[in-house]
């Protein structure tokens, strides 16, 4: 991959954006805009041959709520927009850009994860997304390496511009340290998943599971985040981290509580599939309303972890657990 992937922020209405976006409405947009076309700017580098650059694509191009970099954007804004940044425009910039690195590389493992997940060998899903997942299109073996291939350039995209000044290389370390160790018990997390199939699993048992299997990853989006806004040995990252595993945990939950309650058209996915596998679910240990109670109680847990005065009552990460909260899918 070329080493001059670099991107240019550096406009007024960029400068603004960091320094205003307080609604995640605005994220949102911002992000919809910009990390697609970031995305394929990216995978045109890597020059991958076909057809695993068409597979790879699709992976990456196929909806989702694209919840991780929106947690890594909106936890660099509030602490920037929290901290003293304003006559620092090309600070400002250059974070952005390493906070676009973060953002993609999150996302590439993400749907590395989902591919693999898909597979025959592991959940057998024929749909994703509301779309064909990617084995079902390109066959078993292009979707497995597709998988491959966006792992291995998440950590491209990390380590490939940090070069021009000791200050860039420790960041990108710490990024690629917080992002491998979390893909690590990502895939730790799925074995135990697997692991406890038609078995009658505890609470702390399944819940040892889904800190990994799922939060390890939103963990590693909101920690990037602020890694990147400069925050790598203040308490916030103590408060962020926590709060992170909360909302990672219900997240969960939440998914527990749609997998039976959502229809298939809804979700995008087989609704029903966790009953299928016979996976051990919050829902099979509390019952859909307790499960749903359970998920209810650690959003509000979410929201004391970051109810913080000086980063606003309104603040983004508020706003992302108030939406992710009221998910239908």
């Amino acid at each position: 991959m070329s080493n001059d992937f670099i991107f240019d922020f550096s406009t007024p209405h960029t400068t603004a954006f960091i320094q205003n976006a307080k609604h995640l409405d605005q994220v949102r947009q911002w992000q919809t805009e910009h990390l697609p076309k970031l995305l394929d700017l990216i995978l045109t580098q890597a020059s991958l041959p076909e057809p695993l650059n068409a597979a790879c694509r699709y992976a990456m191009s196929n909806g989702g709520k694209r919840v991780r970099p929106l947690l890594a954007l909106s936890t660099f804004l509030m602490l920037i927009q929290a901290g003293d940044h304003k006559n620092h425009k090309n600070n400002l910039t250059k974070k952005l850009q390493m906070v676009c690195r973060a953002m993609m590389a999150v996302e590439l493992i993400h749907s590395y994860s989902l591919i693999h997940d898909d597979l025959p060998c592991m959940d057998n899903d024929a749909l994703r997304r509301g779309q064909p997942t990617c084995h079902i299109v390109y066959g078993e073996d292009i979707a497995l390496l597709a998988g491959d291939a966006l792992q291995s350039i998440a950590f491209e995209v990390l380590s490939e511009y940090y070069e021009e000044a000791p200050a860039d290389e420790a960041v990108a370390y710490r990024l690629t340290q917080i992002l491998s160790t979390r893909t690590r018990r990502m895939v730790s997390g799925q074995m135990l998943d697997i692991k406890g199939e038609n078995q009658v699993l505890t609470q702390d048992e399944l819940e040892a599971i889904h800190r990994d299997k799922t939060g390890a990853l939103i963990e590693a989006s909101v920690m990037m985040g602020a890694i990147c806004a400069g925050a790598a040995q203040t308490a916030a990252l103590s408060d962020l981290k926590l709060y992170a595993r909360t909302i990672g945990l219900a997240f969960q939950v939440q998914d527990d509580v749609l997998d039976v309650t959502a229809d298939t058209i809804t979700l995008g996915k087989p609704a029903g599939s966790d009953e299928k596998l016979e996976k051990s679910t919050y829902v099979k240990l509390l019952g859909v309303d307790g499960a749903q109670d359970y998920a209810n109680e650690l959003f509000e847990e979410a929201r004391a972890q970051v109810k913080i005065k000086h980063w606003g009552n309104n603040n983004l990460l508020l706003q992302i657990t108030d939406w992710l909260q009221t998910r239908k899918f």
